[in-house]
């Protein structure tokens, strides 16, 4: 007995070491496989999960918040380069297909050449028609508008409130007097938009520069583009930017269809009102509903101004009431309808997108909201849809 107790202990003794190496090695793979295991536990006192969850995802937004600012600050930068970019990618959709057309019966360069000049053409021959129009009845119309002024002078003096304010004789002096103390400020907002004018015409030669090598060397551009992406990401790189592309697409189809809408409304109304130059005249909504805020009042000016100059001043208010319905109609009906479908974004999120790109941008921000957020919205679900979809290699 006491030779085998010397014999007992050791052995017991050397089985424990091994059981805690054995129970330590198990807990190292478990804590290795499961990435859970190695994070720190939260703090007592840090609060509950629906705390947690909502600083994180406030955290989130103030990091997308701040990208968007970030995006706005370097645009207001490169103003002049960003709108150039946006002008080349709508005339991109608008003669691509006009391109394709052509490439059936001509090489591919040349087809690209041939749309652009038609594009040239179609906007030059409709603004020759209506300045053509207009001259062949200016003297006309130049008298008409001598007797329409004369007209509505007799017409507001007659109005008891404004006998007081003088005869438009002395409205005419004092706006002369007027315009004489203030000619210098006038001269610098004059300067101002010369200047405006000369970056509006160097973004739009700039586009027209850019147009001419999307429509040519567009495939090879994106091509490019899209060996900077990893190999196995080209896929849904690909399927996510042909989804923003149909959006900025459909946004630029929508435009056309309400511009031609506004178009031959407008004329419909002026003919039936008996306005001259009612044709001309809806060339000139047409092609004022492109210009958004800008576009469709200079349309209303110069309708009431025609209608002013042929029938007098009731009929011109007339026109100016049917042409503010016209104008709603394109904001509140027409656009929501048809670009919002053409863009798949809700009447209701359109206008939204409308407003808070005029509050951040101006007209510059209410011109590109829209397709802007139409892109984004289309290549962001086209991503979530492809999220848990391997590449081709994986899955095999």
């Amino acid at each position: 007995m006491t030779a085998d107790a010397p014999t007992v202990a050791p052995t017991t003794a050397a089985k424990s070491p091994n059981t805690e190496s054995t129970t330590k090695s198990t807990t190292e793979q478990l804590t290795t496989l499961d990435p859970a295991a190695q994070q720190p536990a939260a703090p007592a006192g840090f609060g509950a999960p629906w705390i947690r969850s909502t600083g994180d995802l406030a955290w989130k937004l103030v990091g997308i918040a701040l990208a968007v600012a970030l995006v706005f600050y370097v645009v207001s930068l490169v103003q002049l380069v960003f709108v150039a970019l946006f002008l080349a990618l709508v005339f991109t959709t608008v003669l691509l297909p006009l391109g394709d057309l052509y490439d059936r019966v001509m090489p591919r360069g040349l087809a690209m050449a041939a749309s652009l000049l038609t594009a040239v053409l179609a906007v030059g021959g409709l603004v020759t028609y209506v300045v053509s129009s207009v001259v062949s009845r200016w003297e006309e119309l130049a008298t008409e508008f001598g007797t329409g002024l004369t007209d509505l002078a007799v017409l507001v003096t007659d109005i008891p409130l404004l006998a007081g304010l003088g005869t438009p004789t002395d409205w005419l002096r004092d706006g002369g007097a007027w315009l004489q103390a203030n000619a210098g400020s006038y001269a610098g907002t004059a300067a101002e938009s010369a200047g405006s004018i000369g970056e509006g015409a160097t973004a739009v030669a700039l586009a027209i520069f850019c147009t001419v090598f999307f429509l040519t060397q567009g495939h090879r551009m994106w091509s490019w583009a899209l060996s900077l992406v990893p190999a196995d990401r080209h896929d849904r790189w690909q399927t996510a930017a042909s989804a923003g592309w149909n959006a900025f697409s459909g946004f630029t189809r929508g435009m056309f269809f309400v511009a031609l809408a506004d178009g031959v409304l407008a004329g419909i109304f002026l003919t039936v009102v008996g306005v001259p130059l009612a044709l001309p005249l809806s060339v000139v909504v047409f092609l004022g509903a492109f210009i958004p805020m800008i576009g469709p009042v200079a349309a209303i000016v110069i309708s009431v101004l025609v209608a002013l100059a042929a029938k007098g001043p009731v009929l011109a208010l007339v026109v100016l009431i049917g042409m503010v319905v016209v104008a709603q109609i394109d904001a509140n009906v027409l656009q929501p309808l048809i670009t919002g479908k053409q863009v798949s974004l809700h009447p209701v999120v359109m206008a939204l997108v409308v407003a808070a790109g005029s509050v951040l941008g101006g007209l510059l921000g209410a011109v590109v909201a829209v397709p802007l957020t139409a892109v984004t919205w289309a290549v962001f679900s086209t991503l979530r849809k492809t999220q848990g979809i391997a590449p081709a290699h994986e899955a095999d």
